[in-house]
């Protein structure tokens, strides 16, 4: 998607932070007025999760391509909120915040334009192909003082904020080991070639860096290094690795046993996988995000049976929880939860994924922070 990223330096700033005060204060009363940039199969879906956040609204829908504008307009998307540039939609509209659900390549230079513009931004993962993009957005949105978020819906669920709340709390224990498996069959399921199968390393960049992510945030800690072996199987249209096993060490000799497949002929897991957290008194096993079942967590402590634990309520899940948390950290000028801050760590471990598959050696994670 191309979009147009020189905007005046002269075109007014519709949104003040005064983050002296940790006070965020919009430029009119109401709801959320939120520009979305990208209009592809996702960012048409992120539409309905605008439409019913009572909190938003759409200001204005932008997308280089007709046929993409054509398909949003099918959806809802008003014609003369449309738009084929960023530049085009800040001179016609007033907007307090920016939605970025553009390729990741177009997350870099679309979030920069929204954020000269004065505009906070909320980005969908993966946040930039590179961290060196990554953390130049970071950096503009620091001294402009607005907030930047990345959308890790998969820490928006009931199990992942139980599982952390164990971990932190140490019932059990301390951690020392953990196993994640993540199994899907889009290699038959999904007749081919269809896009995803083109995607650059659809596992590891794509969905993998979901249950990165979550390893650090029920965790708690940062990766040191990791070791990744990725393939394809035999019956696998994809044309980057579908498949890969991964050994992560984190802070403190916690390590990580990860597998995942897109090209998996054994029973589905949910989206976010099925954990299992062995620690010094026990275990804790806990699965989240639905389908193909609900959100569970179990504890079973050393010579006792496992038990269910009951889940906190979580009113608003997944997108609809980055999107609420997005608002929030707006009103209040706090740093969000996954803010870009934070999500270098989680984009950096899904690079040294990739570095160490494709070099065949384990990497650490200081060479892609540093990079």
């Amino acid at each position: 998607m191309h979009v147009d990223v020189l905007i005046s330096a002269n075109f007014p700033v519709l949104f003040e932070v005064k983050m002296r005060n940790s006070k965020s204060t919009l430029s009119h009363t109401g709801p959320l007025r939120l520009i979305q940039i990208g209009l592809g199969g996702w960012g048409r879906d992120w539409m309905k999760i605008v439409r019913a956040e009572t909190q938003v609204e759409a200001a204005a829908f932008v997308d280089a391509s007709p046929d993409a504008l054509k398909l949003a307009c099918e959806r809802g998307a008003p014609d003369d909120r449309c738009f084929t540039s960023l530049t085009e939609a800040l001179r016609a509209t007033e907007a307090d915040a920016a939605l970025v659900t553009t390729n990741a390549h177009g997350h870099a230079p679309v979030a920069l334009a929204a954020i000269e513009a004065g505009l906070p931004v909320l980005v969908e993962k993966p946040f930039t192909p590179t961290i060196a993009e990554a953390r130049a957005v970071v950096n503009a949105a620091h001294a402009r003082g607005v907030p930047l978020m990345v959308s890790q819906n998969y820490r928006h669920h009931p199990a992942s904020h139980l599982a952390a709340q164990l971990v932190r709390e140490g019932r059990l224990g301390e951690v020392g080991y953990v196993e994640v498996d993540f199994r899907r069959d889009h290699a038959r399921a999904v007749p081919a070639p269809a896009a995803h199968h083109r995607l650059p390393h659809p596992l590891l960049l794509d969905m993998a860096i979901h249950h990165f992510d979550l390893m650090r945030f029920v965790l708690g800690r940062e990766p040191l290094s990791i070791d990744c072996h990725a393939f394809n199987p035999p019956w696998s249209p994809f044309v980057d690795p579908a498949s890969a096993t991964a050994t992560i060490t984190f802070e403190g000799g916690v390590v990580v046993s990860y597998r995942g497949s897109w090209a998996s002929s054994g029973p589905v897991t949910p989206w976010a996988g099925e954990w299992r957290l062995d620690t010094a008194r026990g275990e804790v096993r806990w699965t989240s995000r639905d389908d193909p079942s609900p959100d569970r967590v179990d504890v079973r402590q050393l010579g006792q049976p496992a038990r269910s634990l009951p889940l906190p309520e979580t009113p608003n899940l997944d997108r609809a929880g980055v999107l609420a948390t997005f608002v929030q950290a707006i009103h209040t000028g706090a740093e969000p939860e996954s803010s870009g801050r934070d999500n270098l760590g989680s984009l950096a471990l899904a690079l040294a994924a990739v570095r160490s598959a494709e070099e065949g050696r384990t990497v650490l994670l200081a060479e892609i922070i540093g990079a």
